[in-house]
């Protein structure tokens, strides 16, 4: 199954869950960035795509832009994963990931959590 890990990091916890993850399922790693300027058809040979962002104020940052794109790849696997400073125990990180997606996201896209830290050096 080819496979493409999408991400934005800001402290570096995002970067490095989606570097195990692209290690884990010889998958391409590919920065945010990067992957709004590919053309449509730099995506159609991807069997799973999955997006990684950080969970702030009850949403996954920047995740627009692959929800955008998510409905064109209904016949891939899909998935989100967002990293943020609550342990994985913690009930609201259920109630979070409840309200990360619609209903109808819900029927081809999986979404997770993942603890981070935080790295006050690094957040702006």
């Amino acid at each position: 199954m080819k496979t493409l890990i999408i991400y934005t990091s800001q402290t570096g916890f995002t970067k490095r869950y989606a570097e195990w993850l692209a290690e884990r399922m010889s998958g391409d790693l590919l920065d945010l960035k990067n992957a709004q300027k590919k053309s449509a058809d730099y995506f159609k040979d991807y069997d799973a795509i999955c997006y990684g962002g950080w969970a702030m104020a009850g949403n996954i940052v920047k995740c627009k832009w692959f929800l955008e794109k998510a409905v064109n790849w209904k016949n891939k696997r899909l998935a989100m994963f967002c990293v943020g400073g609550s342990p994985n125990d913690n009930p609201d990180v259920e109630i979070f990931l409840q309200n990360a997606l619609t209903d109808e996201q819900k029927k081809y896209i999986r979404v997770f959590y993942c603890q981070g830290g935080f790295n006050y050096e690094k957040v702006v």
